[in-house]
This record gives C-alpha cells, structure tokens and sequence, in this order.
C-alpha cells in the first residue's frame, strides 16, 4: 500500500483511455489533453471504458511511477462532468 502527501493533488483524466497506452502516452496526455506539468508534485489518473481499471502517474524525483489497479468483481466510480 502506497500513501501520498496529504498536499498532493490529484487530477482525473474525464475520457477513458486504451489501457494499453505506458508512460510516454499518458505524459503526452497530461501536457496535451489536460494541460498540466508531468512533472509537478502531483497524480494524474486514467481510467478504462468498463471502469474496472485505473492507471496512477506520478512523478518522483528520478523517474514516473506507473501504477495500475484491477478490479475483478465492482467498479470505479468516476465523477460525472458537471
């Protein structure tokens, strides 16, 4: 189990993505689609169409973390755009 800064912010991309997109994909999605800094203090997640998946990224001094959680019997509930 991963705990992150209380002051971290954390920014949910709207659109389901290909979950086969790595690192290089979703850092062109940060800066193109949500028009944020990669590399800030911050995490930027992504999730599948069936919403049983979620792929975390997150910059850490030297390198991304790429981190990815499955769900085998519910869902992620995604925010709706208001």
């Amino acid at each position: 189990m991963s705990r992150f800064d209380t002051e971290l912010r954390v920014y949910l991309h709207r659109e389901p993505i290909d979950f086969r997109a790595g690192i290089n994909s979703l850092v062109n999605l940060v800066e193109q689609s949500m028009q944020l800094d990669p590399l800030a203090r911050a995490v930027y997640a992504f999730n599948n169409r069936r919403a049983n998946r979620i792929k975390l990224l997150l910059w850490e001094r030297n390198g991304f973390w790429l981190m990815l959680r499955r769900l085998e019997a519910d869902r992620f509930v995604w925010p709706r755009r208001q």
